[in-house]
């Protein structure tokens, strides 16, 4: 899959890339999985998942065939592999083309003075010398190996294929090593690489939302012009849809297995959906005192005038209209009102949350359905559906 063009080193600051770059991209370019202008979605997907699952496959069907069957079956290895490693990979080409094309929207809005354009190229200029850094990432892939090497015991349960024995005298088998080495190393380490990514972005709108940004209260947006700030979140969808589909495969296996219900779940499905909310959405509550002062602003500046104006109609239509009744509809003054009335009721709607419906429902669509699966096991479809519903409404 050949999608996305990947421009050269000499790209222009509105063609920065907060993930092309750094150990891991490189890594791909030397071995010839990113080629020149090409991101090979397909090809490095299927790479990554074939290192992860044939070995697992072909350790399992050696050493213990028994347990072949139980590997086949297992949705929390489909989860971690054939689902995470794409979607995460899928994940990077669609900050890249959103912080692009913003990057692009500021330029082509002029919505920097000069002198903050010259400062946010320096913030992008940190921001590249951090993503190229091997710093992050050897201490991304050292925690994670931490990580799991210390509480492997806690995340693995007696699953054929896996391991034997229950809490902390399981024993993994040699299947069960490799997928914990190797497989949950792949699909982790791309995970928190998306979300060091994301950590990028979160930087640079930080330091985007201190400058002095040139909102204008009237602009159709509803958002005083940076209701494209909005789409970025839609951004993080894969990273959400992953963390949710790892976690409701291991919720799906205990209630199928280890005799847990749905409803045990509950709260930290809410904790989890708050959570993605607030990582997804955070970078944009930085312009919420701007986009709330610009209203308040705007009520003050433009109910100003927009008294001058009924005040002069006033005068003139209603304390002396004797006698010119007839001009009234022609009288320019009466648009010239309804014009402007229009102008302060969309000053009055102005949101201070630059972020729309559509955002928030793709974020929500990537957290529930991966989610559904767990959910099905206990409560039929039908429910499920008729609640969605409710909760769009």
């Amino acid at each position: 899959m050949h999608a996305v063009i990947d421009p050269p080193s000499t790209a222009a600051p509105a063609d920065i890339s907060l993930v092309r770059g750094g150990l891991f991209y490189r890594l791909q370019q030397a071995v010839g999985l990113i080629r020149p202008n090409q991101w090979s979605l397909g090809r490095r997907s299927a790479v990554l998942i074939a290192i992860g699952w044939l070995p697992l496959l072909a350790i399992t069907a050696l050493l213990n065939p028994t347990a072949l069957r139980s590997l086949l079956a297992d949705y929390r290895v489909y989860a971690r592999l054939f689902i995470a490693i794409p979607v995460l990979l899928s994940g990077e080409i669609l900050l890249d083309s959103r912080f692009r094309a913003f990057l692009k929207s500021i330029s082509e809005s002029k919505l920097l003075e000069d002198t903050d354009t010259a400062h946010m190229e320096d913030v992008m200029a940190r921001i590249v010398r951090l993503r190229d850094s091997l710093v992050p990432e050897f201490l991304i892939l050292a925690a994670i190996m931490v990580f799991i090497l210390t509480s492997y015991r806690e995340l693995v349960d007696a699953t054929p294929w896996l391991g034997q024995g229950e809490g902390s005298n399981i024993h993994l088998t040699t299947a069960g090593w490799y997928g914990v080495l190797v497989g949950g190393l792949l699909w982790n380490y791309l995970l928190v690489l998306g979300l060091w990514h994301w950590f990028l972005w979160t930087f640079f709108a930080f330091k985007l939302s201190k400058r002095n940004l040139k909102v204008v209260a009237t602009h159709p947006d509803g958002h005083g012009g940076i209701g494209f700030l909005g789409l970025m979140g839609e951004a993080f969808a894969p990273i959400a849809f992953v963390v949710a589909c790892v976690i409701g495969g291991t919720w799906r296996q205990n209630i199928l297995h280890h005799g847990t219900h749905v409803m045990t779940y509950k709260v930290p499905a809410i904790v989890l959906a708050a959570m993605i909310a607030l990582t997804a959405l955070g970078p944009l509550l930085f312009f919420v005192p701007r986009l709330f002062r610009l209203r308040r602003r705007g009520i003050r500046e433009y109910g100003a005038l927009g008294y001058i104006n009924s005040a002069e109609f006033h005068e003139k239509w209603i304390a002396h209209r004797a006698g010119h009744e007839a001009e009234f509809l022609q009288a320019p003054e009466s648009s010239r009102l309804s014009s402007y009335g229009q102008i302060y009721e969309k000053i009055g709607k102005l949101k201070s949350f630059p972020a729309d419906k559509g955002s928030l429902y793709i974020l929500g669509f990537a957290v529930v359905l991966p989610l559904l699966p767990a959910v099905l096991t206990e409560i039929p479809f039908v429910i499920v559906f008729k609640d969605l519903l409710k909760a769009v409404r």
